[in-house]
């Protein structure tokens, strides 16, 4: 058993205390917010994440996890402590290590005794050595701190599970002792584990989210040429996946990538190209192709309704991923703003994140249920697949609407299934004129019921 400091009860805070403790640590967590120090103490997560509250109340109950604010508190006795604050994009694109310094000089002020420093923020290429510096230039006791990279994959929705069962352990420092230290806290996980230096630990893991935008952002290319040929992408997808060499992960047509991790690190890593001019033309495309995803939406929706202006758009899931109520860059955002530039009246419903959502966008009118969101609109809009959204009663859903319209931005729904149901069904290159004898009452149906005037 080692004592673990974690600096930062954001998302990758909670779920590296909460699991070390698990594990068999003991766990001192610093949080300077106190709204979230006051939660944490009563045992409540200010995040949604499955498995985790369970797991933090009960370590928490048997003494394993302490929170505070202060860090002479929370750094007494520590074999290690993790840095694991945010590094929020600027204007620029640069990630802003306000947080990692802050964290690096209070430790550097606060040590009682020897510890290991271990990053687990994402961050860029070279910032072991500026902690390393910071902690130089700061350090009251002449005390050995040796700052080692363990940057962390996890995926929101199932991050204990990953932590718990990772598909690799990377550990980056100039001190092999310290590495070989640190790796051994993970002792009882199987997993394979990569020892190299700082910087290639640093750039993994930027290396790995833009990898995961790149396949999304080609699959969102090759829908649109499917889409202009008629081709069902859905197809695509499972053919390509079925080719050890591709995969099937990240290779789903949609709105594009969103959320907290993968745009920032798209643009981290642009910048730090730019910062010594080397041109990354490829990863620049996948920006854009990721920026155009949410105009190609509503241009769907111009050709079904004609003018938007003063049409009641429903959004049915609004968080970047179901499974979380996190709202952080979240697809939803950028389709709603491009709706209210058209003029549109937006209902919208998410089984977790109204509460985020309302603080971000306050004027839009949140419903109870997805019902609600159908009654009167002209059109639905599938953000966020939901597991509840399959469980719908879809005839009740399109009978209540003024238009029974329906973009599925995620090809969540089965095409064929939807027309069944009364719904003028519009996918990710979906080709609803593939399912036989469907194909002309999809388009009678499709035009009696859009424009009657022209019938």
């Amino acid at each position: 058993m080692k004592n673990i400091s974690v600096i930062g009860a954001g998302y990758v805070g909670l779920v590296t205390a909460a699991c070390f403790a698990e594990l068999g640590h003991k766990v001192r967590l610093l949080e300077i917010d106190p709204r979230k120090l006051s939660a944490l103490e009563q045992g409540v997560i200010p995040i949604s994440e499955p498995g985790l509250p369970e797991i933090w109340q009960r370590n928490q109950a048997k003494g394993k996890i302490r929170v505070t604010a202060n860090y002479i508190e929370g750094l007494l006795g520590a074999d290690f402590v993790f840095i694991t604050v945010g590094t929020p994009s600027t204007r620029s694109g640069k990630p802003d290590l306000k947080w990692v310094r802050l964290a690096a000089k209070s430790i550097a002020e606060a040590a009682s005794g020897p510890l290991i420093v271990v990053i687990k923020s994402t961050v860029p290429v070279g910032t072991a050595g500026i902690v390393e510096e910071i902690i130089t230039r700061y350090g009251r006791n002449g005390h050995n701190l040796p700052v080692v990279s363990n940057p962390e994959f996890l995926r929101e929705g199932a991050a204990v599970f990953d932590f718990m069962n990772p598909t690799r352990i990377v550990v980056g420092a100039s001190d092999k002792n310290a590495a070989d230290v640190v790796n051994n806290l993970y002792k009882t996980i199987d997993s394979p584990t990569i020892i190299c230096d700082n910087q290639t630990a640093e750039m993994s893991k930027y290396a790995s989210n833009v990898f995961l935008a790149t396949r999304i952002s080609f699959i969102n290319e090759i829908a649109r040429l499917c889409e202009e040929y008629c081709v069902d992408v859905v197809q695509v997808e499972k053919i390509l996946g079925k080719d050890p060499r591709c995969g099937d992960g990240y290779i789903r047509a949609g709105l594009g990538w969103g959320g907290s991790c993968l745009p920032k690190d798209v643009r981290g890593l642009l910048h730090m190209a730019k910062s010594r001019a080397v041109p990354l033309p490829m990863l620049r495309t996948v920006q854009q192709i990721n920026q155009r995803q949410p105009h190609l939406l509503i241009e769907k929706l111009r050709r079904l309704l004609g003018s938007l202006e003063g049409k009641t758009i429903g959004i049915l899931g609004l968080s970047f991923k179901p499974g979380s109520d996190d709202m952080r860059e979240a697809c939803s955002l950028s389709v709603i703003a491009l709706l209210e530039e058209q003029g549109c009246c937006i209902k919208a419903y998410d089984p977790l994140a109204m509460k985020e959502a309302a603080k971000i966008m306050p004027k839009l009118t949140y419903c109870n249920d997805a019902c609600a969101v159908a009654k009167d609109s002209d059109a639905l809009i599938l953000i966020t697949g939901w597991n509840e959204f399959k469980e719908l009663d879809m005839r009740k859903m399109s009978s209540l609407m003024k238009h029974p319209v329906i973009v599925d931005s995620q090809n969540f729904y089965n095409p064929e299934e939807m027309v069944k149901q009364g719904f003028i069904y519009e996918g990710v290159s979906r080709d609803i004129t593939g399912y036989g004898k469907l194909e002309a009452v999809a388009v009678d149906n499709q035009k009696q019921r859009l424009h009657p005037e022209q019938s």
